[in-house]
């Protein structure tokens, strides 16, 4: 059972960070940086420290299936920090080193703010 929630999670986490992607590039904003990697990556950032911070101050409770489906499959499936590699990767061989170190910064050190900033939210009572 927990591998089906894995999978159904992690197919519904991947069209979500597709429709981002498309709204944020076709309809809000055109441009070469990975904007919508980004806020992505920033953004289950914040949702995943949110909820482990519900989840640890017990104000959410969640089975085994859940939290798998919850943290593994729709949240492993709509971050992409494949796609944040290839981005960087692409940016340091096309447009700039800067443009490739804005990344990996905003990524990593805005990741890490959202999941510390989400947890926070999270456990306060």
């Amino acid at each position: 059972m927990t591998w089906i929630a894995i999978a159904i999670g992690g197919a519904l986490g991947s069209v979500a960070r597709h429709g981002v992607n498309h709204v944020v590039h076709a309809r809000w904003l055109t441009t070469r940086f990975p904007v919508a990697t980004v806020a992505i990556n920033v953004g289950g950032c914040f949702l995943i420290g949110l909820l482990a911070g519900l989840v640890a101050a017990e104000r959410v409770t969640l089975r085994l299936h859940w939290r798998e489906f919850v943290f593994v499959g729709l949240l492993g499936g709509f971050t992409t920090f494949s796609t944040f590699g290839l981005d960087t990767f692409l940016l340091s061989r096309t447009h700039s080193m800067g443009h490739a170190t804005l990344n990996v910064v905003l990524h990593v050190a805005g990741g890490l703010f959202a999941v510390w900033t989400g947890y926070q939210i999270g456990t306060r009572a």
